[in-house]
């Protein structure tokens, strides 16, 4: 009788969840998946064709694969069609960016009308398909000549000169649950007949538009700088926080390729700056010379995010929140 019993209620709870999943039916893989996505709001990657072969310095044909580390080609240079969309990218729920690996070494923005992860899926199709708007947005900023956003150059003779002469670049990323990181050693940095080594770590966190930017140079060079590209002949805005220690330079205007308006600023520890000056392409932060760490955050903010930053008084509201959470913490998170 105990025998059936059991029997009877096993079979019951058997019937119990047949009509539960009558009434409540198992997400899709499709549905599931998208809901793994939205969990997600950083991720770094950098992708390299394989199969094909180089043809001067140009990478043709081949199939784009992630890796999680990368030593830079010596035949490598802009445009080679080796890496998707020309080097590593990162992002949050609110943005996107990357860098040119070569010796441009400027960064971009995509600017993102979604909070979902996108960059796994951009540049596959087509080298310059995400020049081109999409549902998911595009690349959004024109760099030219310039550093782009936050990206590292040198100031000399009132030029600013980029990594054409680097004997090795090494790259690689790391993903966690709320930060991604995309770090970047350079090997021989030549300008103006001197030397150094460089390290970069560029990391991103959730429900941000900044990325933090440490760098450290192995020698203590005169010029090492930042910058923001200048673009439609905007002002440069400035301010410091209430205790002198942090500032910001910044645009915000009608500046991205669509066109409308795009926001960019940089945040900058007074005490690492010699000076903001002016180059030929871009609103210029001349660090002082030091073999320490030396660390900034720049930032995009584009108009057609997920509740983007509509006008340039919202635009200095956002700036002023995070000068003055750096002016209590010294820090962003």
């Amino acid at each position: 009788m105990k025998k059936i019993t059991v029997l009877t209620g096993i079979l019951l709870l058997l019937n119990l969840s047949a009509c539960k999943k009558n009434i409540e039916p198992e997400s899709t893989i499709d549905e599931q998946a998208q809901k793994e996505s939205t969990e997600v709001k950083t991720y770094a990657e950098i992708s390299i064709k394989e199969g094909g072969h180089w043809e001067g310095r140009k990478y043709l044909e081949g199939t784009f694969k992630n890796v999680d580390s990368l030593k830079v080609p010596a035949e490598h240079t802009d445009h080679s069609w080796y890496i998707r969309y020309e080097g590593p990218g990162w992002e949050s729920n609110k943005i996107g960016y990357r860098l040119y690996l070569d010796w441009r070494n400027a960064i971009d923005i995509f600017g993102k009308k979604t909070d979902t992860m996108v960059l796994s899926k951009v540049g596959l199709d087509g080298f310059d398909s995400y020049h081109e708007m999409q549902n998911w947005g595009s690349d959004i900023l024109k760099a030219g000549k310039g550093l782009g956003i936050g990206a590292v150059g040198r100031y000399v003779n009132k030029e600013v000169l980029h990594f054409n002469e680097v004997d090795s670049t090494f790259a690689k990323t790391e993903n966690f649950d709320n930060q991604s990181v995309v770090k970047v050693n350079y090997f021989g940095w030549k300008t103006n007949n001197q030397k150094t080594n460089l390290i970069s770590n560029l990391s991103i966190s959730a429900d941000e538009r900044y990325t933090k930017h440490t760098i450290q140079s192995s020698e203590a060079l005169e010029g090492i700088c930042t910058g923001i590209v200048k673009l439609s002949d905007l002002p440069l805005l400035q301010k410091e926080s209430e205790n002198k220690k942090w500032g910001y330079i910044a645009t915000y205007g009608k500046q991205s390729l669509v066109p409308d308006h795009l926001g960019m600023a940089i945040f900058y520890k007074k005490e690492t700056i010699n000076e903001i000056t002016e180059g030929n392409y871009d609103h210029v932060l001349v660090f002082k010379p030091t073999t320490s760490a030396i660390t900034f955050y720049f930032l995009g903010a584009w108009e057609q995010e997920s509740n983007g930053i509509q006008s340039q008084k919202e635009f200095l509201s956002y700036l002023n929140q995070k000068l003055t959470e750096l002016n209590a913490t010294d820090k962003l998170k």
